[in-house]
């Protein structure tokens, strides 16, 4: 395995949480670059199932290391909040198990203010944004106002810098009508919170390179999905991070020559949640048939997810701008019982077919899927642990996303449980 990453191949919800457990096995370090807590990841282990939203999937194992890196946005109440329901759970959360990156940024509550206020007056053309501050707190790091966690662990300069903020984002939130903060509530909650996270802190890069260089495998977790990317997601309906493969590098602070590979996880049908384009998308029978069987509904948000057809076109831009070398290919259960199953492998546009991802919204809008019609399979699938196992539709299936993207397959899931996992090759 060596430095290899895992990461979202469609708008988020593909099954990352499972699959990062699963893979976490073989790994010794496991570590999340990107994103807050508007991410979340549901692992079933057994009969618990485990819903985490800022910690990595490999906090479930006693003897991995888990890493919040750099990219990553802390909110420490609901890091807080995490830590205490996997202790309740049975899950130990201590220094020499979770890491944090003493230069990650921290969310204040006048992110989340701003965002919800921020959202409310864009009215119809709002993004979908979760509330949770994520967005604010990654325009202050750029705009180089932000607090960072070697600032909060810092009385000083926390007071110097909160003062300062609360003072200027206080006119911003007098603006939008809200409700304005007040510093000494503020100053007094975070001083609690730095005290508590003080023992995990540390220089992430330098633990994680070292972590490389004696050869143990870690494992790179990303948080939503490569459309959702900053840049190369249908922008403005995107995240504030770099969802994709070139993001690990400025996350974690490693370079792209440790990198040994990239895994893109992918469902067998596509989702995404809140508005922005959706080529495939079934706004009929068939779109509420895939989100009641596969429970398409938000694991941090609640909302319901929309449904589509498994479309190639995403899959094969994913992998061009990661680099994946596989894709795991999840919840292909979903599908099972569906006698004609459609998949995207091209779109119509102003008179020709193209098979990559525009970049305008407008341009995206005109794009008509065009469809390949595949046999389809039963519910038997569920109870296959081996790719000879599968039936031969579903193997079809999976030939011809390779065919088309160029890239293998190298694990199917065919349920929640880990036992439900099918290595077809190597990674």
């Amino acid at each position: 395995m060596a430095a290899f990453i895992v990461l979202g191949a469609q708008w988020g919800d593909e099954g990352k949480g499972k699959m990062t457990d699963y893979l976490a096995e073989k790994a010794e370090v496991v570590v999340r670059f990107q994103g807050g807590n508007n991410a979340g990841h549901t692992v079933i282990v057994g009969d618990k199932e485990y819903k985490l939203h800022l910690i990595p999937s490999g906090i479930l194992y006693d003897d991995k290391l888990n890493v919040i890196g750099n990219g990553v946005v802390i909110d420490p109440k609901a890091l807080f909040d995490e830590i205490n329901y996997l202790e309740e759970l049975g899950v130990k959360v201590i220094p020499n198990k979770l890491i944090i990156s003493d230069r990650a940024q921290v969310i204040m509550p006048y992110h989340r203010i701003l965002d919800g206020l921020k959202e409310k007056a864009r009215g119809k053309d709002d993004i979908g944004t979760t509330g949770k501050g994520i967005g604010p707190c990654y325009t202050d790091k750029v705009e180089r106002s932000g607090i960072r966690i070697c600032d909060l662990i810092n009385k000083e300069v926390l007071e110097r810098k909160l003062k300062q903020n609360i003072e200027d984002k206080n006119a911003i939130i007098s603006l939008y009508g809200g409700e304005t903060l007040d510093f000494t509530a503020v100053y007094s909650e975070y001083l609690a919170y730095a005290e508590r996270i003080k023992p995990f802190v540390t220089d992430i890069s330098v633990r994680i390179y070292k972590e490389i260089k004696d050869n143990k495998n870690v494992l790179f977790e990303g948080a939503q999905g490569s459309l959702l990317d900053i840049d190369y997601g249908t922008y403005p309906y995107v995240t504030s991070s770099n969802t994709i493969a070139g993001g690990v590098c400025t996350g974690a602070g490693i370079g792209p020559t440790v990198i040994t590979g990239a895994v893109g996880i992918a469902k067998a049908y596509t989702t995404r949640v809140g508005k922005g384009p959706f080529p495939t998308e079934l706004e009929d029978e068939m779109g509420e048939y895939l989100r009641e069987k596969g429970h398409e509904y938000g694991v941090t948000t609640g909302r319901a997810r929309r449904c589509g057809w498994l479309d190639l076109v995403i899959l094969k831009s994913t992998a061009r701008i990661s680099g994946l070398t596989s894709f795991v290919v999840t919840k292909i259960d979903t599908l099972a019982g569906i006698e004609k199953i459609k998949v995207c492998t091209g779109y119509k546009f102003e008179g020709k077919v193209i098979d990559y991802f525009p970049a305008s919204l407008e341009d995206l809008a005109k794009c008509e899927p065009i469809y390949e019609e595949l046999d389809g399979w039963d519910d038997s699938i569920q109870n296959a642990r081996s790719y000879e196992e599968l039936p031969e539709n579903a193997k079809k299936y999976l030939k011809r996303i390779e065919e088309f993207t160029g890239t293998k397959v190298s694990i199917v899931s065919v349920g929640p449980k880990r036992n439900q996992t099918i290595e077809v090759g190597d990674l």
